[in-house]
Parts: structure tokens; C-alpha cells; sequence
């Protein structure tokens, strides 16, 4: 525990900014988790004597068209749009990762063909993508996640495929390879171990992009359905009035920008930390020359 201790307040000391990226990141989890026990009131239910009402004392963050509490929603938004980018950024970046060691082993024509089914995946916007996927398997928690995870799969493909390359050609793995150990098991004992930190990596810089595709999806109609609270929907619900009230809109935004800013934080100083190849001009060159 201790030396876990001294290992975090070396990182702090290295990267400041990334410690109060994770920190601030933490909070917001922590608020996420414990929406039930922080929210001051009901984020569905309606009070139609106080509709529209700027923020005051009963409700710090005002009311929206139907007199929902807006900090309410905020807060139970959270744990929406969290539990969204965290899942859809785990499916996605581990089908990925490992699509990407089996291309970067195995190499032939499963690789080739891999490529370019990635290269296909990657020539569509990442937004215009996850929303023809939504749209095509209809909308719902668990098809905002499938939509935003297909988005991660060939960004982690390409990179852990560029790690496996490199490592299937250590000594340790060709040793492996000579006592008669078969493909799946070298890849499992000996390159998989070897794709961590890249994969904590890629999982950490991702989620900011997550958040915010959720974020559109909802804005957009695509995303997870009203009424369950989401930073999109709320966005959404702020433009359907004639005059929209700027507490609608200003605090699901500041929600959004705030937390992609942590998380993104966080992940440069995790990169920095652990793979220090994986900078920002590598990830483009590795993923195509897109962003990641």
C-alpha cells in the first residue's frame, strides 16, 4: 500500500495536470455512483408550478420546460453517460486489442483482409458511424453502446497490431514457438502480457471521445431514449423551447466539457507514464492518420 501510495504521488509530481484530470475524473465517478444518495430530488419527476425557473435556492441548477431539477438530471446524466462511454470503450477497445494481436501474429492473408476491414471502418466520420449503427439496430442503452463501441475496435486494431508485430519477433516468443507451443497459446502467454500498458492507453485517451459521441447521439435523437437523463438529452431538451432558458443547456454542456477535459488529462499522463511511444503523432500515424 505504501509503495502503491509513493508510485501515485510520483505521478502527481511528474504531471500535474493529469493528477487533477484523475482526480477531478474520480469525483465526477464517484458522484455518478452515488446519484441516489446526491441528487435533491426525482430527476423524472415534474412539477408544472415551477417550469422553466432560473437557478435558486430550491433548485441550484433551475427547472427545465416541465419543472424536472435540472441538477437532479445532471447528476443522474452522469451516471448514464458514464456507464455508456466506460462499457462501450472496454467492449471496444478489448475486441480491438485482440483482433489486433491476432492480426499482428498471424500476419497472411487473415491480416490483410483485417486491414482492410478496419480501413473501411475508420473511412467513416466516428460519429456518422455510431449513428448509422443505432439507427440500423435501433436506439437503447445497449445500442448506444454497441454504436460507440464499433467506433473504438479499429483504433485499438491497428495499434496492439503494431505492438504484436514488434514482439512476435523477441526471442522469448520464438523460443515459444520452438517447444512446440501452438499459436493460441504464445499469443495468450507471451504477446497478450505485452499489450497492457498500450491497452490502458488507448481504454484512457478513449473515453473523452466516447462521452462526447453520447453525448451527440443524444443531442441528435439516436441515443438513448428520453426520459432516462443523459448530458444529450438534456442538450437536446434545451432547443425545443421558443425562448431556451441558458441554465438548460450551460450546465449539461459544462458537465460534458469538464469531464472530457479530466479524462483526457488523465490519459496523456497515463501515456506518458507507461508508453511514452504511444504520443499523439504515433496514435495518427498507427490509426491512419486520423485522430484517435
Amino acid at each position: 500500500m505504501k509503495a502503491l501510495t509513493a508510485e501515485l504521488v510520483r505521478f502527481a509530481r511528474r504531471n500535474t495536470l493529469s493528477a487533477i484530470g484523475g482526480l477531478v475524473g474520480f469525483l465526477i465517478l464517484v458522484v455518478a455512483v452515488a446519484a441516489p444518495l446526491l441528487a435533491p430530488r426525482d430527476p423524472l419527476k415534474a412539477d408544472f408550478r415551477r417550469m422553466n425557473k432560473p437557478p435558486d435556492t430550491q433548485s441550484l441548477l433551475g427547472t427545465d420546460q416541465v419543472g424536472r431539477d435540472t441538477l437532479s438530471r445532471v447528476i443522474y446524466g452522469a451516471r448514464t453517460s458514464l456507464f455508456v462511454a466506460f462499457s462501450a470503450v472496454i467492449l471496444g477497445t478489448t475486441v480491438g486489442s485482440l483482433w489486433g494481436v491476432a492480426c499482428g501474429y498471424l500476419r497472411g492473408r487473415f491480416d490483410l483482409v483485417s486491414q482492410r476491414i478496419m480501413e473501411i471502418l475508420q473511412s467513416f466520420p466516428d460519429l456518422i458511424l455510431a449513428m448509422a449503427i443505432s439507427m440500423a439496430i435501433g436506439t437503447g442503452l445497449q445500442a448506444v453502446i454497441f454504436a460507440i463501441a464499433i467506433t473504438r475496435i479499429p483504433f485499438g486494431g491497428r495499434v496492439i497490431r503494431s505492438v504484436a508485430l514488434s514482439v512476435r519477433e523477441m526471442p522469448y516468443v520464438e523460443a515459444g514457438r520452438a517447444s512446440g507451443a501452438s499459436a493460441l497459446r504464445v499469443m495468450a502467454f507471451h504477446v497478450l502480457p505485452q499489450c497492457v500498458a498500450p491497452y490502458l492507453v488507448l481504454a484512457t485517451t478513449h473515453l473523452g471521445v466516447a462521452i462526447v459521441i453520447e453525448a451527440a447521439l443524444g443531442f441528435l435523437g439516436v441515443g438513448v431514449p428520453p426520459p432516462t437523463p443523459t448530458w444529450g438529452n438534456m442538450l437536446a431538451d434545451s432547443i425545443t423551447a421558443l425562448v431556451p432558458p441558458w441554465w438548460l443547456a450551460f450546465f449539461p454542456g459544462l458537465a460534458i466539457t469538464v469531464t472530457v477535459l479530466a479524462f483526457n488529462l488523465l490519459g496523456d499522463g497515463i501515456r506518458d507514464t507507461l508508453d511514452p511511444r504511444l504520443s499523439p503523432a504515433f496514435l495518427r500515424m498507427m490509426t491512419g492518420g486520423r485522430r484517435a
